[in-house]
Order: structure tokens, then C-alpha cells, then sequence
């Protein structure tokens, strides 16, 4: 079973704040981390909902109270910025894509040659969209929060039935910030065998525990959201990861990447030192030629000079062939008749 090393995306969302200079530096930390790509979101106010239709009721959302429409104008990021952050991503040697939110937003990314189209889970059932997004024919990487699994399907017919031939599907709850317990990893390997396509994790977890378990799980893409200060706030700061937090899951998700491996059984090179280790059978007192073997003169101890331990219940009630002082490891021409 091939698997990918996971490609690694910094989700840059609403946390720049409205200010450009701020949103080039988050390319720019994220760049430093060692992340393959950093997410832009296109959209405006007005292609995503529309003013008073409905406010947050939810005491435990982080945008509880706020109007729609006011939140995503306040996290939205101004399509005339674009071309300067993937210019940024560019000059810094990481990947810059997008999440549109409607046709408008697909068009303009396309003038952008964005290379990847980011499906966010709430629009997996904008069908338009994805049928829209898939005839462009490139690559979707699509979030699967929320959904049901025939919202799924239909969604992946729909992408695959108008072009998409790179899919990916990223398992993802949609609350902020996810906990580890509703997160569900086990769904990743599901979904690679129901959908037969790449798998990954869209994150909103905090820390970097959960990201690197999906790797032995067959994730070829995480993405977590990425800010340069908590404390400085953003829409979204509060489960996004800060700069040293995105350098550690790189680190780490690429050292969880290196162990798996293959399957391997036997002796590696470097393990043949350590051989030594393992157990022989040993003369634990001084004998004399003559004497009976038991279980007060003999010992399996480290290292394997001596006999392998399988044969320690088959010398019981043999004789030493030689006078051996203790500390002696055992071997045949020690015993008579072996």
C-alpha cells in the first residue's frame, strides 16, 4: 500500500485582520514552518449570505450574536489582495490556492491560474458550485464536515461526473474548535475505500496530536488554521495554530510519515549490534566435570554468547563435560552426550 507524504496546508481564513501587510505575513511565517501551501478563502459578504438574515444564537459559538453578513464581511479576504499573496507564496516556494464560494469567485481564480480548488464543507451541497469548480478540471480537495454520507455521495458524483479527475476528501467536524473525541479519525480509511480516492484531515483540533495520528491513517493532505498570534485575535484565532505550533506538525507529521514504512519483519542492519542483548544460557556457580546440570548452576541471562534458551529444560539431568567457573556461557562441547 503506497502512501503519499501528507501535504501540509496553512489555512489562512479571516486572521489577517483586514490588513494586507498582516495577511503577507502569515505567508511568510507559514513559508518558515515548512507548510507546502498556504489557503486563501474568496468570497464577499454579498456571494456568501446576504445582510439580516440571520444572527448567530449560539452560546457556545465563538461568533455568537454576531449578524452574518457582518461576520463574513469582517473575515472576508479583499479579492484585490490576491494576486499579491500568491505572488508572496510564490517568491517564498510554497503553494498558494483557494476556496471559492460561488462562480464569480472561480472566475476570478482562474484569471490567478490558481492550481487547486478547495471545497468548504458548508457548500458540499452548492451543487452549481462543484460542478462549476470540477469543469475547470483541477484538482478539488474537498471538506466533509456536516454532511451526510448521501450529501457526500452526491457531491462526489457531481465533481466526478463534470471533470474532476483529483479528488480528495478531508474528514473534518465542523465545530470550532473540534474536540479529539468527535473527531472520528477511523472515518479516513472508510472513506478512501467507499470513494476510492486520496484522504486527508481538515483540522480544528488544538495542538498537533490528532493531525499526526490521520498519518498512519493514509492522510495525503492536512490543513489547520494558521494565524501569527493568538493573543492578537482574528475570526478564526482561536483554533488556529500560531508559527512554532505549524514548524512542530510539520516536524512531527513528517517523522510519522518516515516510520511507517513497510512491513518488515526479521533483523534490520541496524539492529544486528544489538543481538547481543537477547538472552543465552550462562553457568551461574563453579562446576566440576561430572556434575549434574539443574536449575542452581545453570541461568538465562544477557548477552547470547551461549546456548538460545530453547534448550535450557532439555539439559535438566545432564552432566558438565568440563570444570566451568560461574560467568561461563554454555555451549555444546560443555556437556557430555549432547
Amino acid at each position: 500500500m503506497e502512501i503519499n507524504k501528507p501535504f501540509i496546508v496553512a489555512e489562512m481564513s479571516g486572521n489577517h485582520n483586514q490588513s494586507l501587510e498582516r495577511a503577507l505575513e502569515i505567508v511568510d511565517a507559514a513559508a518558515n514552518a515548512g507548510v507546502d501551501a498556504i489557503k486563501l478563502q474568496t468570497y464577499t459578504a454579498d456571494t456568501i449570505t446576504m445582510r439580516n438574515v440571520y444572527r448567530i444564537n449560539d452560546p457556545k459559538s465563538l461568533w455568537n450574536g454576531r449578524d452574518l453578513y457582518d461576520l463574513y464581511q469582517e473575515a472576508h479576504t479583499p479579492w484585490e489582495w490576491h494576486k499579491a499573496l500568491f505572488d508572496r507564496a510564490k517568491e517564498k516556494g510554497i503553494v498558494c490556492f483557494s476556496t471559492p464560494f460561488d462562480e464569480t469567485a472561480v472566475d476570478f481564480l482562474e484569471k490567478l491560474t490558481n492550481p487547486i480548488y478547495k471545497i468548504a464543507s458548508f457548500e458540499v451541497n452548492h451543487i452549481p458550485l462543484l460542478k462549476y469548480v470540477a469543469q475547470t478540471g483541477k484538482p478539488v480537495i474537498m471538506s466533509i464536515g456536516a454532511s451526510t454520507l448521501a450529501e457526500i455521495e452526491e457531491a462526489v458524483n457531481t465533481l466526478r461526473e463534470n471533470g474532476c479527475k483529483d479528488l480528495t476528501l478531508l474528514k473534518c467536524t465542523s465545530t470550532y474548535p473540534a474536540t479529539p473525541e468527535n473527531t472520528n479519525l477511523l472515518t479516513i480509511t472508510h472513506l478512501k475505500q467507499l470513494f476510492d480516492c486520496k484522504v486527508g484531515l481538515s483540522d480544528h483540533t488544538l495542538g498537533v496530536g490528532v493531525a499526526i495520528a490521520s498519518v498512519a491513517l493514509g492522510t495525503t493532505v492536512i490543513e489547520k488554521h494558521f494565524c501569527l498570534s493568538r493573543a492578537e485575535g482574528g475570526v478564526d484565532s482561536a483554533f488556529s495554530m500560531e508559527p512554532y505550533e505549524m514548524k512542530m506538525l510539520v516536524e512531527e507529521v513528517n517523522r510519522a510519515f518516515q516510520s511507517l514504512g513497510k512491513v518488515s519483519y526479521g533483523i534490520l542492519e541496524a539492529e544486528k549490534n544489538s543481538r547481543i542483548f537477547k538472552r543465552s544460557i550462562y553457568v551461574s556457580k563453579d562446576v566440576k566435570s561430572g556434575d549434574i546440570i539443574t536449575k542452581d548452576n545453570i541461568k538465562t541471562i544477557r548477552p547470547s554468547k551461549g546456548l538460545h534458551p530453547r534448550y535450557y529444560e532439555k539439559l535438566m539431568g545432564k552432566k558438565f563435560a568440563k570444570d566451568l567457573n560461574k560467568g561461563v556461557f554454555l555451549s555444546t562441547n560443555c556437556i557430555s552426550s549432547y
